[in-house]
């Protein structure tokens, strides 16, 4: 039986070094420490072998909390390799099927490795370090995934919703993203469902338009467009980050996004103008042209405390520019190149105590209404104003106090 089992691990090894669809797979940090071991183990070399399997099964905590396959699963449904590129284009040629389906089952095998196959035969019988694998069938899952790609995603867009831009400009996943959801957000539902609509028009394939949010600070613009993403998201909708010193990679980000199977949300936050910022005319040339039929998987939403975006230094002149109306003219313009434009207001009395009262009555507070009325329009008076987010941050000193 040992005999047996040496010989399938060694086999095993063989195949893994073989892999050209995955290929990329190898590069992981665990497998690579896998092979590693798998290859001190053919040539007999024990203490080697035991030295490279506590690396291996250390990466495997650190990666995948000790079940590897799930760490398996989530490399090969996150691989961008040839066989989604041909899925994309809807030819998978047969030859291709089968490398696919052939490396599945090698990869299989990984999933269902335990630590005394691994370990049979290397003449040790003290401690090793234990690990689990989930049960998974690796290929039937994959090709599932694949049949409905434009939901699932692929590569880094598989297991994240919410994205920034780095430095150079590359995409990069948010680790831990914002988590709320339109049931945390309290009135402004007919705002919400303006966004909800146009969002819902995307993910159909129907054209939509770019949003521009405006409104007080606070008043739950940015929180509304996150929510709606965390709503969708099953449904293949992504957000991308983009800040405004960040404006001029959005070309290059609609052409890297114009074939991926999935809809996107580039968001710009707090988007506002200062005399004479390039970012401006920047912006114009991004909304003016027919950049989003090009891109029909992608759409902009922008929130601003600013209704028309520019600061009112930017208009102000020294009465040189003999067109002074055109060039009010101009500046007032670019708000209006988005299709939709929602204004969140601030909070009458009754609204804000409604979204205090919804608050605390979430966060399961014991309250007596009129003090707690009472309290909250303190508050606000302290803090300069209502908002939605001033209600939060009420709430929330309510429960640092009760803990």
């Amino acid at each position: 039986m040992q005999e047996e089992t040496a010989i399938m691990i060694e086999d095993l090894s063989m195949r893994l070094k073989a892999l050209a669809v995955f290929r990329s797979v190898l590069a992981d940090e665990v497998l690579a420490g896998l092979v590693r071991f798998l290859e001190l183990r053919d040539v007999k070399d024990a203490p080697a072998a035991l030295d490279a399997y506590g690396s291996f099964v250390a990466a495997l905590y650190e990666a995948s909390e000790g079940d590897l396959a799930a760490h398996v699963q989530r490399l090969v449904e996150d691989d961008e390799n040839i066989y989604i590129r041909a899925a994309l284009a809807g030819d998978v040629p047969s030859w291709l099927q089968v490398a696919a389906q052939g490396e599945l089952a090698v990869l299989q095998e990984v999933c269902d490795l335990t630590p005394d196959v691994l370990c049979a035969g290397l003449g040790w019988s003290g401690y090793r370090a234990p690990f689990s694998s989930t049960h998974v069938d690796l290929a039937a899952e994959y090709f599932r995934r694949t049949s409905s790609i434009d939901t699932f995603g692929y590569g880094i867009y598989a297991r994240n919703r919410a994205f920034v831009l780095d430095a150079s400009g590359a995409i990069c996943p948010v680790g831990t993203s914002d988590p709320v959801r339109l049931s945390d957000l309290v009135d402004y539902q007919r705002e919400q469902e303006i966004v909800l609509d146009n969002t819902y028009a995307l993910l159909a394939g129907k054209p939509a338009a770019n949003i521009l949010l405006t409104g007080d600070a606070g008043t739950g613009k940015s929180s509304t467009v996150k929510a709606v993403v965390n709503e969708l998201s099953e449904r293949g909708l992504r957000i991308i980050e983009v800040r405004k010193d960040q404006l001029r990679d959005i070309p290059r980000l609609l052409d890297e996004l114009a074939d991926n199977p999935l809809k996107f949300i580039i968001f710009i936050d707090d988007l506002s103008f200062q005399s004479n910022d390039d970012n401006y005319s920047t912006m114009k040339a991004i909304l003016e042209g027919s950049v989003s039929a090009k891109t029909r998987n992608v759409v902009i939403y922008a929130t601003s405390n600013r209704r028309h975006l520019v600061k009112e230094s930017f208009s102000e002149r020294d009465g040189d520019d003999v067109h002074f109306n055109d060039t009010m003219q101009e500046i007032i313009s670019l708000s209006e190149r988005f299709g939709i434009h929602v204004s969140f207001s601030k909070p009458d009395k009754q609204t804000y105590l409604d979204i205090v009262h919804n608050l605390a009555d979430a966060e399961g507070l014991a309250y007596e209404p009129s003090e707690l009325d009472a309290d909250a329009e303190r508050y606000a008076l302290y803090r300069g104003g209502r908002t939605a987010r001033l209600a939060r941050q009420f709430v929330d000193s309510l429960l640092a106090a009760r803990d």
